[in-house]
């Protein structure tokens, strides 16, 4: 197994210092949503479904606001992300606004050394697997998580996007990496964050592309029974300069490109 460990600890400081970033910008609302007017992705509330009264556990939480969103629809919810900056403001946020919930500071694949139990639904969303080095563990850790009966859904950006080049003064779509999974992460320097291109930033990311079968893969494998799996046209933030944003707050391609996905969501049950 390659180590990951300085690839992981550079992330972890990476979404430290987006914490603050995302916590004061207009991108996540955060004013909106402490007075109840921030709603969850509907494309997500209506495929995940009734949650109340349902143990929801959402994986790469952020700071929690997704989580706390589905408490407020009545899960009993808990809540898990890398940096412990998030882990905090998630706490103050439920403290904040009175709703329970549970969060814990933990890498994804450290879950097992400081959480216990079981539960109906495992959540995740949108920006969450490139972070990851290792689908065939996450699979693992979803189906050792998941109640009989229960299922995971993830809603996320197709993995198609992954070959085309992204930077800022991108103009077109331009085929630039590999599909395919590679151990070696991605490295890209300081640069700007989709929800403030004012403001750079001091710690660098790494990332790793997965494929639709490294996905479907990690699921199957572990004995989870894939119930859907959707592609959409659609993406909640602006991965490429040229995309355009349409009258439900989506991105979309522009007119003079044919249509192909640029998300999907999955949901997989544990019989």
């Amino acid at each position: 197994m390659p180590d990951w460990d300085q690839a992981l600890q550079s992330n972890k400081a990476l979404w430290n210092e987006l914490t603050a970033l995302h916590a004061r910008g207009e991108t996540y609302r955060m004013s909106a949503f402490k007075e109840g007017a921030k709603q969850l992705d509907p494309l997500v509330r209506a495929e995940v479904g009734n949650v109340a009264g349902k143990s929801l556990l959402h994986l790469q939480c952020h700071f929690g606001m997704d989580t706390l969103m589905w408490a407020r629809l009545g899960a009993r919810v808990t809540g898990i992300d890398l940096a412990d900056e998030a882990i905090t403001l998630a706490r103050q946020l439920s403290a904040e606004i009175g709703i329970p919930a549970t969060f814990i500071e933990s890498n994804l694949y450290d879950l097992p050394h400081v959480l216990t139990g079981a539960f109906d639904i495992i959540y995740t969303s949108w920006g969450v697997l490139n972070w990851l080095p290792d689908l065939t563990q996450w699979g693992q850790i979803i189906a050792r998580y998941l109640a009989p009966g229960g299922f995971f859904y993830i809603a996320e950006g197709h993995p198609f996007l992954q070959v085309f080049y992204d930077g800022d003064d991108a103009a077109n779509l331009r085929v630039h990496y590999a599909y395919f999974h590679q151990a070696q992460p991605l490295y890209f320097p300081p640069g700007h964050d989709y929800a403030d291109q004012t403001q750079r930033l001091t710690n660098p990311e790494y990332l790793w592309h997965h494929t639709v079968g490294d996905i479907l893969n990690a699921l199957i494998d572990t004995g989870l029974r894939i119930t859907f799996f959707h592609e959409h046209p659609i993406l909640t933030w602006k991965a490429f300069p040229f995309l355009v944003n349409d009258e439900q707050g989506y991105w979309r391609l522009p007119p003079e490109y044919p249509p192909f996905p640029l998300s999907f969501s999955l949901k997989a049950t544990k019989e």
